[in-house]
């Protein structure tokens, strides 16, 4: 009894497992046709409507050994050939707009002549002139001091000491002398306007080498000596 019911059972899950399954494809039936032989009739359709649209095209002609013509018969222009130099060729054809009468010898020498050109050059030579530099002029009014001349003339170097100097207080002579100019130019001319300097009645100059405050003078002599 028991083994009865256990063959039931399994024959009806079997029916209801393949009930469940899906359908496998008939992969012989072709794709998107409903047989092969189907297919192979729209594929020979499609084969036939091609060759029916390319019977317009012209047929392929056929190789020819006869030697073409050259190119010079043809009206085409042969590349990187050279012309001879002959008086009687035709004359070169210009481009856009031409070229200027200068380097045009046709037009030039209907113009001028060699011997025209030989005098012409003679008479600039004779008419060339050399001006000699000269000294700048000396400038006028009354700027004060020179003291690009000055930086140039003077032979010693920055803080080496040519004059003597009183060095009672001279820390804060210089420093209160110094710092009222807006530039190191203006205090040097205030300097030599007031007998620098050989003369420093304002403390100006503390190490005697003739220059005030922080004034150097080598970008006047470097600009000088190149």
């Amino acid at each position: 009894m028991k083994r009865f019911t256990f063959s039931a059972i399994t024959l009806c899950a079997a029916v209801e497992l393949g009930a469940c399954s899906p359908t496998i494809p008939d992969s012989g039936a072709g794709v998107a046709f409903g047989d092969y032989n189907e297919f192979e009739q729209k594929q020979a359709a499609r084969e036939a409507a091609l060759a029916g649209r390319n019977s317009t095209l012209p047929a392929p002609q056929s190789v020819s050994a006869q030697t073409l013509a050259p190119a010079a018969a043809s009206g085409i222009p042969e590349a990187n050939t050279a012309v001879q130099a002959n008086p009687a060729n035709a004359a070169p054809v210009l481009r856009a707009g031409g070229i200027s009468a200068e380097n045009d010898f046709s037009a030039v020498s209907g113009q001028r002549s060699i011997e025209g050109d030989a005098a012409k050059r003679a008479a600039n030579q004779q008419e060339y002139q050399v001006i000699q530099p000269v000294a700048l002029p000396t400038r006028r009014g009354s700027g004060g001091p020179n003291i690009v001349a000055f930086a140039i003339a003077a032979k010693n170097a920055k803080g080496e000491k040519v004059y003597r100097r009183n060095r009672f207080n001279a820390e804060r002579k210089y420093h209160r002398s110094c710092s009222g100019f807006a530039s190191q130019d203006q205090a040097q001319q205030a300097f030599m306007a007031a007998g620098g300097p050989s003369k420093d009645r304002g403390g100006m100059d503390p190490d005697g080498d003739g220059f005030a405050c922080a004034w150097d003078p080598a970008p006047f002599r470097n600009a000088v000596n190149g």
